[in-house]
Formats: C-alpha cells, structure tokens, sequence
C-alpha cells in the first residue's frame, strides 16, 4: 500500500479509539482491515510523520489494607497461562470518579486463558456487596467453572463470607503478597488499558455516563480489540478458536 492510502487508514482508526492505540496496536488493526502485512516499524514512522502517540498511563495510587479473616496462599504464583478457559481468573477493584469528586468502583473478573472480561459489576461503595455480585455473574456465565480465582488482599477478598462463597462454589483461591502488585500483573494491566483508551479521555458529570461508557468499552475489549499475545485475535475470538 502506498504511505498516503495507510495514513488514511491510520488515522481514521486513530480516530476511532481516540487516540489510545501506539503503533503495535494500530499495527493488529490495519492488517486485519486491510488483509496486508504491515510492518510496525512503518506504522512507527507514519505516525511520527503525523505527529500521534498514544496517551501515556497514569500510575495507580496505593490504598491502605485492613486486617484480614482469610488470607489465603499465593498459588497462582505469576503463572498468568492457562490452558482452558475458566481454568485461572484474576479480580480486582478500581476507582473511578465524576460528577463533583464523586466516586465509583469497578470490580471484575478477568480469565487468564483469553484475557476477557468474564463478569463485572460498577457501584457506588467499594464493599462486599460489589464483590460478589461479580462472583455470582462469573459463576452464572460460567457455571461449570472450578477455577483458581487470584486477587489481591483488600478486605472483600479476605472475608470469611467470600471465603464460604468460594467453597460453596468449589473455587480455589489465591492471593498476591503484600504489597507485590505485579503479581495480579494482567489485571492491573486492564485496568491501565481501560483507563487509558476511554476514562482519561472524559469528564464525566453522572454516574450513568461513566457507566455506559464502561459498558462500551468492555464490549469493545471482548470482542474487537486485538491483541498480540492472542494472535491478533480479540479475546473472544481467541476463545472461539480455541473451542473450534
């Protein structure tokens, strides 16, 4: 393809996402919509060229932990493959704000095998509740699962009563150490990618708002956004593949 028609291509995907893709990204989407093989290297030079990046992540803030019922051991100890799906998922919760400095928090569930989204639940409290609730959607859209379920220590996760949850379900749990965030790297990423590709580029002044766009973009994550680790499929059709 000559370099004006890619710009185009370029730039009108760049658009789309609004300006969260860096070239490896961009470089996934241009070879499935245009059926070529595009080297990241041009896509590199090209966006030099227009003068684009992507926005740069903000870092997460730390937040002080309570003391725990349950603490469970690190037996996923950063062995972020899985084999099947609904074989290892990894929660967690992150806040958000709008409005006034109003708050909200998302908790979700993410499955190792594909890295999609499994369940999620945004509310106003960061409590037991928000927790799970994720638990029981994960456990409704996948309600054969036996998988080892990760998180880090907050109080949610190290209650007796998601403990009962989870032996109820015939769940195995684990959990990161203290302080090791990087051992829930891959949904500590997501979080990143969420924020990055839709929150820090809004201001939102309702609830709703913030929510739908929530909605939109982890329907876009499941089922368009490519990735390299998965082929440069999506992580649904990463799973779809994988059952064929």
């Amino acid at each position: 393809m000559e370099n004006q028609e890619l710009t185009a291509v370029m730039m009108t995907l760049y658009e789309k996402v609004e300006g969260t893709f860096g070239y490896r990204q961009l470089t996934l989407h241009m070879r499935r919509q245009t059926e070529k093989r595009i080297n990241h290297k041009r896509v590199y030079r090209l966006m030099k060229i227009k003068g684009i990046q992507s926005v740069i992540r903000r870092k997460k803030k730390k937040y002080e932990r309570s003391t725990p019922q349950h603490v469970a051991e690190n037996v996923l100890n950063r062995a972020f493959q899985a084999e099947a799906p609904n074989e290892k998922w990894l929660t967690d919760v992150t806040e958000f704000k709008y409005g006034n400095g109003q708050k909200a928090y998302l908790s979700a569930i993410l499955d190792l095998h594909d890295k999609s989204i499994v369940s999620y639940v945004l509310g106003h409290s960061n409590n037991n509740p928000l927790v799970f609730k994720t638990l029981k959607l994960a456990l409704k859209a996948a309600p054969r699962s036996k998988a080892l379920l990760h998180s880090d220590r907050g109080f949610q996760y190290t209650s007796s009563s998601f403990k009962k949850m989870l032996d109820k379900a015939k769940l195995k749990q684990s959990m990161s150490r203290v302080g090791r965030c990087i051992d829930n790297g891959p949904m500590e990423s997501f979080w990143g990618t969420l924020k990055c590709e839709k929150y820090y580029l809004h201001k939102y002044q309702t609830f709703e708002q913030l929510k739908n766009d929530i909605d939109d973009y982890i329907h876009f994550y499941n089922y368009e956004r490519l990735q390299k680790k998965l082929n440069g499929l999506s992580p649904i059709e990463f799973r779809a593949k994988a059952a064929s």
